[in-house]
């Protein structure tokens, strides 16, 4: 069975985590959100209301879901189901979070793939820290990691080693300070692939290089204004080449979408994405797109 390497492929298979297993309660979540960096405290029902809802727009596209259990050790950001791993076409590598809070969820995480019989081809170790909003694949062959805050230089050796045999191109994109050491910025912040030749990005965080490199593989760009890329604009969810999700409140990059033939689904994402600056990619992992 081949996993995923595309960002863009029809999603056949997806890993998830709802509130109830994550957020677990209101009580947890006025204890736990400050800890976590969150922006402001979720409102838990609304949140399982806003899960719900991004669940059912998964549904209609995605055949298997599978839904990761509470992890004792594990916090809010758990909701987060994107960062743990990152599969490749021959099965999952397991990352350490560069956020120290969220490193317990990579032990369970391990522990779900080997009950789901997921195979694991490589683990991060020692000094390494990486997470998987770093790890972009622009096609099958060629995968693009940011280095910055949330995956250090020793994570990437240890990628480039393991990912060998699976990678033809393996890119480097220098991450900038932006909003400092205890802000989110990955390199999915400013770059969605739609399609092969369609990403969404905010070209302001993009180091010149990568811009280019993108526009000379004749990958069309929409470009997401300031307003925007503060509501996760830019974090855009493809179920299918030119099917997308995006969370609702980014009118313009909608649009843009719409003008260059993709399909649009939006859900309300105040509590679950926007409160937590984790956008609709972020709430996925794909195990599959074929």
């Amino acid at each position: 069975m081949s996993f995923c390497s595309s960002m863009y492929k029809p999603l056949e298979r997806v890993i998830v985590k709802r509130p109830e297993e994550s957020f677990i309660n209101q009580e947890n979540v006025s204890k736990e959100w400050k800890r976590f960096n969150y922006l402001e405290e979720p409102n838990y029902e609304e949140a399982v209301k806003e899960h719900a809802t991004f669940i059912s727009i998964l549904e209609k596209h995605v055949p298997n879901i599978d839904y990761l259990p509470v992890f004792s050790d594990a916090g809010l950001d758990s909701l987060y189901a994107h960062d743990p791993v990152k599969f490749t076409t021959e099965g999952a590598i397991i990352l350490k979070s560069g956020k120290t809070v969220r490193q317990p969820e990579a032990e369970a995480y391990k522990e779900f793939l080997k009950e789901k019989n997921i195979p694991i081809i490589g683990e991060l170790t020692g000094d390494a820290v990486s997470d998987a909003g770093d790890l972009v694949w622009l096609d099958d062959r060629t995968l693009a990691v940011g280095l910055g805050y949330r995956t250090n230089a020793e994570a990437i050796r240890q990628l480039k080693e393991i990912t060998a045999p699976l990678v033809d191109e393996f890119i480097v994109v220098q991450l900038p300070h932006d909003q400092g050491v205890h802000e989110c910025l990955h390199l999915m912040s400013f770059i969605s692939m739609v399609d092969h030749d369609l990403a969404v990005v905010y070209s302001r965080l993009m180091p010149v290089f990568f811009r280019q490199l993108l526009i000379e593989r004749g990958i069309q760009l929409i470009e997401v204004s300031d307003d925007e890329y503060m509501n996760l604009g830019c974090n855009v969810l493809a179920l299918a080449p030119r099917v997308c999700v995006i969370a609702e409140g980014n009118n313009q990059t909608k649009q843009q979408l719409i003008d260059a033939g993709a399909e649009v689904y939006e859900y309300k994402g105040q509590e679950i994405s926007y409160k937590g600056t984790g956008g609709p990619t972020c709430l996925t992992c794909p195990v599959v797109r074929k």
